[in-house]
């Protein structure tokens, strides 16, 4: 019997893989497909993200330095409040190169990682659990001390294991524009109900646009009116769920979720990669397989590493609604430099931040 079986090798599952491999566990990772893809997730991530990764990928992820945001009330050549440091604040980099990384970081660690394995079910007993996969040789069934569902918003875990939802759910939509763009700012526009639209130069590899409505609030239509406005030559897109809201449990008997699976995502952009990792790490760190009343710990570990993040995100969020005047005004008071993480807005009240909304810096 392993002491894991992760569903899912996105960001979320490959960490955890690998923290978990690290610490002597045995780790098998099945993933329903081809690893990294179908590419349903920005590749618009914090400097930090190169603390999960080989230091010789770098060069091989990377795509270009983002510096700063303008951020726009109205679509494409509407006016612009922009927001900046000297230093770059984020990079964007190879979102299917960056799965892949992490799969073999884990696979390096020691957890054993196999594509093309569909979860078709899992049954959680007393003393472990049985996850059955259809995968190249048919159907498989691998037992387990604890389940790990690192398998995305529409968790087959989550659900096998009678977890909750999260709170809500976006509809994605990303496109790509191969033209090359090396400019060191994003777009953000707040012309969509409830959230925001972007637009993200990757250097030689083009330009991502994409956006994030409730489903059902005509996100095609809505994608096709910001790439218009910027006479965008769309050559890929995709869509998929954002889950925004973390469920009121993520663990069950023999169970636990992480990244989207368990809505461990930033309320104000729905990005999850970093939160999704930083959430792994408890998660091996905390969970001992042979003793579950440990998924307790992890519950309590997580929360408290995300929950102000979270909390702060959300109220964020709720800017995007707020009456254009009342924008106009925050954007005006904020724009400039700033000093502020992109994945921590706790950093709003840091004396970084406030240093840098002074006069003269």
């Amino acid at each position: 019997m392993r002491d894991f079986v992760v569903v899912g090798a996105g960001p979320a599952g490959a960490r955890f893989a690998r923290s978990a491999a690290e610490r002597g566990r045995d780790v098998l990772v099945l993933e329903q497909g081809e690893i990294g893809k179908p590419l349903a997730c920005s590749g618009h991530v914090s400097l930090d993200v190169w603390e999960y990764v080989p230091d010789d990928a770098r060069d091989r992820l990377f795509q270009n330095d983002i510096r700063g945001a303008r951020f726009h009330l109205g679509g494409a050549g509407s006016r612009a409040y922009p927001f900046h440091r000297d230093d770059p604040i984020s990079n964007a980099v190879d979102r299917v190169a960056l799965d892949r990384t992490l799969a073999r970081a884990a696979a390096d660690a020691g957890a054993d990682v196999r594509d093309g394995h569909t979860v078709t079910a899992v049954e959680e007993g007393r003393d472990g659990v049985t996850v059955t996969a259809r995968g190249p040789d048919g159907t498989e069934r691998f037992d387990a001390r604890v389940v790990v569902g690192a398998d995305g918003p529409r968790s087959r875990v989550r659900d096998e294991c009678g977890l909750p939802e999260p709170d809500e759910f976006l509809h994605g939509v990303l496109g790509f524009d191969p033209d090359p763009d090396d400019e060191d700012f994003v777009d953000v526009h707040l012309t969509v109900p409830g959230f925001f639209a972007w637009r993200i130069p990757r250097g030689e590899a083009g330009v991502e646009y994409g956006l994030a409505v409730s489903p059902g609030d005509d996100p095609n239509g809505r994608f096709d009116r910001l790439v218009d406005g910027y006479d965008a030559a769309i050559d890929r897109r995709c869509s998929g769920l954002i889950p925004v809201g973390p469920p009121p449990r993520v663990t069950g008997k023999r169970s636990l979720l992480v990244g989207d699976a368990a809505g461990q995502t930033k309320p104000f952009t729905g990005g999850g990669i970093l939160y999704g990792m930083r959430a792994a790490d408890h998660a091996a760190r905390t969970v001992d397989p042979a003793r579950p009343e440990t998924l307790g710990d992890y519950e309590d570990a997580w929360r408290d590493a995300l929950r102000t993040d979270q909390r702060l995100g959300t109220a964020v969020r709720a800017g995007y609604s707020l009456p254009d005047p009342v924008q106009r005004l925050g954007l005006r008071a904020f724009s400039g430099e700033i000093g502020v993480h992109m994945d921590e807005p706790t950093t709003l009240f840091s004396r970084e931040q406030l240093r840098a909304m002074l006069p003269g810096g």
